[in-house]
């Protein structure tokens, strides 16, 4: 079993990819390989809504990390997300980069467990928790949770080593996430498949 960690700061070594360190460790541990994505420095398209995914299962845009990380996550079991904090929420480069890659690979994520972690120097950090958990919520996968809010604080990585209380959360979640990744394949195994989808019905407030 594998699970992809998106480092989604511009700083490949930073405090977000300390504490992606981390849960990876903790993930190996119990046997659970894990592939670190960094997103880069470099800007990312937004979505336009152009609707060209829903023809041809891929992002129009080609010329970004997009559609390869779809392709990344057919053969992931699990995704860990991981953001700074930006005035309170995550950095607009991944919110252009997660709005593109659920959009045009959504369907691909349904029933693989999902976490956020968020990194800030100090405040806004659940902010932008809520904002990435929602694009787990949306794609059916299951949120793993930890002992604390997945966060670490510090602005820099050698004070978010000092945050051993945060370093812990991460560490628990690691192991929530093979828990429950393991609990899944048992259930593969005793014969339990995939809820059966049913056909979604679109309702629009204004007619």
């Amino acid at each position: 079993m594998k699970v992809l960690m998106l480092n989604g700061s511009p700083h490949k070594e930073g405090c977000t990819n300390r504490a992606l360190l981390e849960v990876a460790g903790s993930l190996k541990a119990e046997g659970i390989d894990t592939e670190l994505v960094y997103l880069g420095n470099k800007a990312i398209h937004g979505c336009i809504a152009c609707g060209t995914c829903m023809k041809k299962g891929a992002c129009v845009f080609e010329d970004d990390p997009v559609n390869e990380f779809i392709e990344k996550m057919k053969q992931a079991d699990g995704l860990i997300v991981g953001s700074p904090v930006y005035y309170a929420s995550a950095n607009g480069t991944l919110f252009s980069f997660l709005d593109r890659l659920f959009y045009a690979g959504g369907s691909n994520f349904a029933h693989k467990p999902g976490a956020a972690i968020a990194s800030a120097r100090r405040a806004g950090t659940t902010a932008t928790l809520d904002a990435l958990n929602k694009y787990f919520t949306i794609a059916q996968m299951p949120l793993v949770s930890s002992s604390y809010w997945n966060m670490v604080h510090g602005r820099t990585p050698q004070e978010v080593e000092q945050d051993l209380e945060g370093l812990y959360t991460m560490r628990t979640l690691g192991k929530n996430m093979a828990w429950l990744l393991k609990c899944i394949e048992a259930g593969k195994a005793a014969g339990i498949g995939l809820p059966k989808k049913e056909e979604k019905v679109w309702t629009n407030f204004i007619r």
